[in-house]
């Protein structure tokens, strides 16, 4: 179903997505100098080289624009983990767990301007953007056949929630990394720290509460 978040229209060709690749660079480009509210679709198209018009053939606004930027932005960030995956695919857990978020943190580091403007824009519209559920879907089945893989190594007994915690909780500690770039903390020992604290919920053994 077409929203306000939806392109226009879809390339078909290669020069088309070579122009919708200009116009989306040139988004990332005006939208981290001047933030969101200065950006316009004036300004984009200028920065691409473009007219509006041809702009407005696949973009009918602002939003849908930075939508689409935050689409192509996620599957960047899809691609890095499948390649980090793919690495380690006959290593151990940890070893898997360290390449995975070494990888996803020095990715978002590059980015990591645009990425805040992003996440700062559609905070908590996810449903609208048009390939958000698609991409977290694959991801988590990629862990999962990751966890899967290891099994023996598990100390947690339902591997489908091992598999929503760890996503979750390494997603929100490389996302506040990017957002909030703590003073006096090295993206090297955020990453180890990371990476055991994966490692170590997914393995320790587990306790049972003391009776009360």
């Amino acid at each position: 179903m077409k929203t306000a978040l939806s392109p226009r229209k879809l390339p078909r060709q290669s020069r088309s997505q070579a122009t919708v690749d200009a116009i989306l660079d040139a988004t990332a480009q005006v939208l981290v100098e001047r933030g969101y509210a200065d950006t316009s679709t004036n300004a984009v198209a200028q920065r691409a080289g473009v007219s509006v018009g041809s702009l407005y053939q696949y973009f009918p606004n602002k939003d849908a624009l930075i939508a689409a930027l935050h689409d192509r932005h996620a599957r960047q960030m899809q691609a890095v983990i499948e390649r980090a995956l793919a690495r380690h695919a006959d290593g151990s857990l940890l070893e898997a767990l360290t390449g995975v978020i070494e990888s996803a943190m020095e990715a978002h580091r590059v980015d990591a301007d645009l990425h805040q403007v992003l996440e700062r824009q559609f905070l908590g519209r996810a449903a609208e953007l048009h390939d958000h559920d698609e991409v977290e879907a694959q991801l988590e089945e990629q862990l999962r056949r990751l966890l899967q893989q290891h099994r023996e190594e598990l100390a947690v007994a339902d591997l489908k929630l091992a598999t929503f915690t760890v996503m979750h909780a390494v997603h929100a500690v490389v996302h506040a990394a990017v957002r909030q770039r703590p003073g006096g903390v090295s993206l090297k020992a955020l990453t180890r720290e990371t990476v055991a604290l994966a490692h170590a919920y997914l393995t320790a053994p587990r306790r049972e509460p003391a009776p009360a």
